[in-house]
C-alpha cells in the first residue's frame, strides 16, 4: 500500500508553510495579538490570492479541485504556525459545504467572495445541552422564507463571519440553513476566549434563512469538521516536538544538554510517539472522507488521539521547558492554548470513546 503524498498535495502543504512562515514572524504575532479579535486580515487575503482557501473546491466553481486530504494537509501547516486566520472555518465549514450542497444560485452568490477572501462563511455546530446532530434550534417555513429561532455557542470565526451555516430542526427533520449575520433577528455576540480567536455566540429570533440541505449536510459537516480539528492538532504536535527538541539540546545543566538526561529523553520520546499517532490517525480519517469511504470509526479514533495524545504532547513540552514553558513571550504558550481548545471542540476523549463503543456495539459479533 502506498502512503506517499501526491506532488500536488506536497506542493499545497509547502506553499501554505512558506506563506505562513514568512508572514508570521515574532513581531507580526505581537502586532496581531495586540488586536481584538486575533485575526490577520492581510494574511487571509494572501492565502486567498494563493488559491489556498478554495484548494479543494471543484474547478468548475473556481477552486483548485483537490481532495479533502489536501485541505487537511494545509490545516496541519496552519496548526504548526498557530495561524491567526480562520482557515478551518473558512474552508471546511464554509467553502466546501457551499460548493458541495449549495444550489447554483447559492454557489454563484457566495463562492466568488469566499475564494477571494472577501466573504467569510462558517458553521454553528454547537449548542448548550444539545448534541451536534440533534439541534434544539428550530426552523419554520412561513411561506415567504425560512425563519430560525434558537441559540448557538462558540461559533468559530463567528465574530467576523458574513454568513453562518446553522443546523436546525424542521417539522420534517434536521436541516442546515444559510444565515446572513446582518439580517434582522440575528444577534452575534463576540466571545473572549483563551486563544483570543474571533469566536461568537449566535442568537436567532425569527431570523430569515435559506435552506442549504438536510441531515446529510449536517452529518457531512460534523465528520469533516472533526477530522479537520485533528489535522490542526497534528500540526500543533509536530511543531511543539520540534520546539522542545531545540530547547532541550541547547539548555544545559551540570555542563550537559538536558536532552542527554534519561528522564528527559524518555519523556520526549513518549511525546514524539503521541505526535506521530495524532498525525497518522488524522490523515487516515481525512483520506477516508476524501475517498467517500465509511469513516465514523476512523474520525472518532483520530479525535480521541488528538484530544488525549495532543494534551500529553503539550504538557510534556511545558514540563521539559520548565519555567520558560509558561512565559507568554515564548511561543509555546500559543500551542498549549490552541491544543486545549482543539481537545474539547466537538467532543473530547471520553466522548469519542462513547462513540466508538456505540459503533462496536452495533456491529454483529463474528464467530
Amino acid at each position: 500500500m502506498d502512503f506517499s503524498l501526491t506532488p500536488e498535495q506536497e506542493a499545497v502543504a509547502a506553499l501554505a508553510d512558506r506563506i505562513l512562515g514568512d508572514r508570521l514572524t515574532a513581531e507580526r504575532f505581537k502586532e496581531v495579538e495586540a488586536r481584538t479579535p486575533r485575526f490577520d486580515r492581510e494574511l487571509w487575503a494572501e492565502l486567498a490570492t494563493a488559491g489556498l482557501i478554495g484548494v479543494s473546491v471543484p474547478e468548475a466553481d473556481g477552486g483548485g479541485g483537490e481532495s479533502f486530504l489536501t485541505t487537511a494537509l494545509m490545516l496541519e501547516r496552519a496548526g504548526a504556525h498557530v495561524a491567526p486566520v480562520p482557515l478551518l472555518a473558512g474552508t471546511v465549514l464554509g467553502a466546501l459545504p457551499v460548493a458541495r450542497f449549495g444550489t447554483d444560485d447559492q454557489r454563484h452568490a457566495l463562492l466568488p467572495g469566499i475564494l477571494e477572501g472577501r466573504t467569510i462563511v462558517t458553521a454553528a455546530l454547537v449548542e448548550a445541552g444539545s448534541p451536534t446532530l440533534s439541534p434544539a434550534t428550530t426552523a419554520t417555513d412561513d411561506a415567504t422564507a425560512w425563519r430560525l429561532s434558537g441559540s448557538k455557542i462558540c461559533v468559530p470565526a463567528g465574530a467576523i463571519a458574513d454568513r453562518i451555516l446553522v443546523p436546525a430542526r424542521t417539522p420534517t427533520g434536521v436541516g442546515v440553513f444559510v444565515v446572513d449575520t446582518t439580517a434582522a433577528g440575528v444577534t452575534v455576540t463576540p466571545l473572549i476566549t483563551t486563544t483570543r480567536d474571533p469566536e461568537a455566540d449566535l442568537t436567532l429570533d425569527g431570523a430569515p434563512a435559506e435552506r442549504l440541505g438536510g441531515a446529510d449536510v449536517l452529518d457531512w459537516l460534523s465528520a469533516h469538521a472533526t477530522a479537520a480539528l485533528c489535522s490542526v492538532m497534528a500540526g500543533v504536535c509536530k511543531r511543539v516536538i520540534a520546539i522542545t527538541a531545540d530547547y532541550t539540546k541547547g539548555r544545559e545543566q551540570f555542563d550537559r544538554p538536558i536532552a542527554t538526561f534519561q528522564a528527559v529523553a524518555q519523556r520526549a520520546a513518549d511525546a514524539y510517539i503521541d505526535a506521530e499517532a495524532v498525525q497518522l490517525t488524522s490523515r487516515q480519517a481525512a483520506w477516508r472522507l476524501s475517498e467517500g469511504l465509511p469513516s465514523a470509526e476512523e474520525v472518532a479514533i483520530a479525535k480521541y488521539w488528538a484530544a488525549e495524545g495532543g494534551q500529553r504532547v503539550v504538557h510534556a513540552a511545558q514540563h521539559l521547558h520548565g519555567g520558560v514553558g509558561v512565559d507568554r513571550e515564548y511561543p509555546l504558550h500559543r500551542y498549549f492554548l490552541l491544543a486545549k481548545e482543539l481537545e474539547l471542540t466537538l467532543g473530547g476523549a471520553t466522548t469519542q470513546l462513547v462513540r466508538l463503543g456505540a459503533i462496536l456495539a452495533a456491529e454483529p459479533a463474528v464467530l
